[in-house]
């Protein structure tokens, strides 16, 4: 089974991918490339940090903020789809893993709320 910290790295991976396969030339895909490769790659960031957390509530906050990446790098995954750069279907599996990465963080988040009492 792949660890979830390998899932995470490989969904922004792909993410910056993306990236790299946007037409840079067309009227505001260079924002695009941007907005989504710093909210992607810093999902990884977060969980990495929430990883070493110093406590469970630094542990839930930076849970939290990873999900707060994942819900805008799906966002713009689909404005890139929606305004015709990529195709909708290309881009389908990656919003789909967005979602299913937010569901396994969010129940880690009600977890540990659960243990510590918050």
């Amino acid at each position: 089974m792949i660890e979830l910290e390998d899932r995470i790295v490989a969904f922004a991976a792909r993410c910056v991918k993306i990236c790299s396969a946007l037409p840079v030339k067309n009227v505001g895909s260079a924002s695009f490339v941007d907005q989504l490769f710093r909210a992607s790659t810093s999902v990884a960031a977060n969980y990495a940090e929430a990883c070493e957390a110093e406590s469970g509530k630094d542990f839930v906050h930076k849970l939290k903020i990873a999900m707060k990446e994942l819900s805008e790098t799906r966002i713009w995954l689909k404005l890139i789809g929606e305004s015709g750069y990529l195709d909708k279907g290309k881009l389908a599996d990656l919003i789909g893993e967005s979602k299913e990465l937010s569901r396994i963080l969010s129940a880690s988040v009600i977890t540990t709320k659960k243990k510590i009492g918050g």
